[in-house]
């Protein structure tokens, strides 16, 4: 037995059997023994994908050499040789043979050596050979692994998935009725498949450093998404201790249901809009399910993603108004595209960058791409004749860009006009503040906005200066840095001078302690993912508003963020203890 400790990013306990999913991204993979009966065919296997590899790679040449010339694509002709080297290809074999381990393991272990090689080279020409080498690995091992997915199919059972990362897509595409949990080896708290995970309502947990090396297909293992404990071929006292804090797990949220139709009030009659954060039409009846008074956050990047093509208008009109007039009356914010960062749609061309958080993204993309843009807003200026909809803009820096916004959505409402297609002329919009030049301007951004929606994932981000994605840094990802606090008081207040409302649709407010500190702060709509709504709602109507406004002033006088947890931790313990039990 053993534990290993990673980031719970989705409550809950699951209890099965591991199945390890490969995506090519990492080299560190699990021993995967075979019988003598079936080495040839691990052999073959290989074989195959060496020739599935190498066909793909000239059918890129191909390419590239009718659109930019025979030179550039002269590049791909190291990793065909690669393909093609018989020592590496016989030493591949020769661990098939004489370790009786699976292909993919085999080939990730010979290039293992060939990187460490390579590494102690002088020659720097020769050192830059990795990428090449690392870039065939990668494509090959995909073609090696494709097979884990097809038995991922055809698994008669329940299982939990242990993969080195999962891509959203990879993730929202994961069927509920046969996997239980999931954990990756990387990732944070925010990132996008920790987010996608919570809509799941499956227990999770990313950042588990190397897991990958330890796990063979069919261990039973124990996820716990709440605590981010993972224990592999737990004994049967520790499976029976894990089964009981399980029920009381579900016995809470079964607790929690009884609230749904309840409005998110404290005891002395202060409302606060509770919404739901989703990526896709098929959550709203998680969103009424959990309660949730409207969509907060709908993230519309997912429609770029894993595509060949550009979504077409009136396909996100669609798709918007499925939402729209899923949720009427209640209210559904869409956020504007917000490629970028760990999210990319190869379509779009985005190029690589050094720092994809800092570069060519969100709004900014939209602004330079106007022909993608305004193709967006038309969607949505037409879904919203059919329900309750604002437009919001992510990643906003300065009232310049706000402006410059609004004259591209003024063209496309004076296009629907002349095309006779109806609208809601006034539909409000709202700017994302999460970038401190915004929030510290906010009492300026104020006065061209019908709201605010604090993005505190980046915000914190851009403070600390902290990659959110990084597992290793994690700890330094602190949502209740007095910095934080401090900024989201001066929103805030901002924003309520201008006489608009404040709202919050980051993942810091999954924390029912925090989201007592944000009502004390003042903030008018929590937005967060639907699962976690029920026990956002049980802390608001535990606690009276002039006790939250006392926490508030109380957390803004702490000097680290530590304290300011320990303090709001205390406080719920002290008003909801069934909450910190959990």
């Amino acid at each position: 037995m053993k534990e290993l400790k990673g980031i719970g990013v989705s409550p809950g306990i699951a209890i099965g059997k591991v199945f390890v999913l490969h995506s090519g991204e990492s080299f560190n993979l699990p021993k995967r023994p075979v019988g003598p009966e079936q080495i040839s065919n691990e052999i073959a296997r290989f074989e195959d994908a060496l020739t599935r590899t190498r066909n793909e790679i000239l059918g890129i040449r191909r390419k590239l050499s009718d659109q930019i010339g025979r030179e550039s694509s002269d590049i791909f002709t190291a990793h065909l040789l690669i393909l093609e080297d018989r020592t590496l290809i016989e030493d591949v074999i020769e661990v098939i043979k004489n370790e009786k381990v699976g292909a993919e393991y085999a080939f990730a272990a010979v290039l293992q050596r060939y990187f460490q090689a390579f590494s102690q080279i002088n020659d720097e020409y020769l050192r830059e050979r990795i990428s090449d080498i690392r870039d065939v690995g990668k494509r090959l091992l995909g073609n090696l692994c494709g097979e884990e997915k097809k038995r991922l199919e055809e698994f008669k059972g329940k299982v939990i998935i242990a993969s080195h990362d999962l891509s959203p897509s990879d993730t929202a595409s994961l069927d509920k009725n046969k996997v239980i949990a999931f954990m990756t080896e990387i990732g944070g708290p925010t990132s996008h498949t920790a987010i996608l995970g919570r809509s799941l309502e499956i227990p999770a947990i990313v950042g588990v450093e190397k897991i990958i090396g330890e796990l063979q297909n069919d261990d039973t293992i124990i996820v716990d998404g709440t605590h981010g404990i993972v224990i592999l071929n737990p004994d049967q006292a520790t499976i029976d201790k894990f089964t009981f804090q399980e029920d009381r797990f579900l016995q809470l949220t079964g607790e929690l249901d009884k609230l749904r139709e309840l409005p998110a009030e404290t005891l002395d009659g202060k409302r606060i809009v509770l919404a739901a954060n989703i990526e896709f039409h098929h959550e709203v009846p998680s969103v009424l399910s959990h309660g949730g008074e409207g969509v907060g956050l709908y993230r519309t990047e997912y429609f770029y993603m894993n595509r060949a093509t550009l979504p077409t208008e009136q396909e996100q009109y669609e798709a918007y108004r499925k939402v729209a007039e899923s949720m009427n009356p209640r209210p559904v914010i869409i956020r504007t595209l917000d490629l970028g960062g760990d999210k990319f749609a190869s379509t779009l061309e985005i190029p690589h960058e050094m720092n994809p958080y800092l570069g060519w993204r969100a709004i900014r993309f939209c602004l330079t791409r106007k022909d993608i843009f305004k193709t967006q807003l038309r969607a949505i200026l037409r879904a919203s004749a059919h329900g309750n909809l604002k437009i919001m803009y992510p990643m906003i820096a300065s009232v310049q860009e706000v402006l410059a916004a609004r004259e591209i959505l003024n063209e496309a409402k004076a296009e629907l006009r002349n095309e006779k297609l109806p609208f809601a002329e006034n539909i409000p919009v709202g700017a994302m503040i999460e970038i401190p030049s915004a929030a510290l301007a906010s009492d300026v951004l104020a006065k061209e906005v019908d709201f605010f929606s604090l993005g505190t994932n980046d915000l914190i981000q851009y403070v600390l200066a902290i990659d959110r994605m990084n597992e290793k840094i994690a700890y330094l990802y602190e949502p209740t840095h007095p910095a934080i606090i401090r900024l989201i008081d001066l929103v805030v207040r901002n924003g309520h001078a201008r006489d608009i409302w404040v709202g919050s649709c980051g993942e810091m407010s999954s924390d029912p302690a925090i989201a007592i500190l944000l009502v004390g702060l003042g903030i008018d709509e929590i937005s967060a993912s639907p699962v976690v709504l029920p026990k956002i709602k049980k802390a608001i109507r535990s606690i009276h508003y002039k006790d939250a406004q006392e926490m508030a002033l109380k957390a803004l006088s702490f000097q680290t963020g530590k304290e300011v947890q320990a303090f709001l931790d205390s406080k719920l313990k002290h008003i909801c203890r069934e909450l910190t039990d959990e």
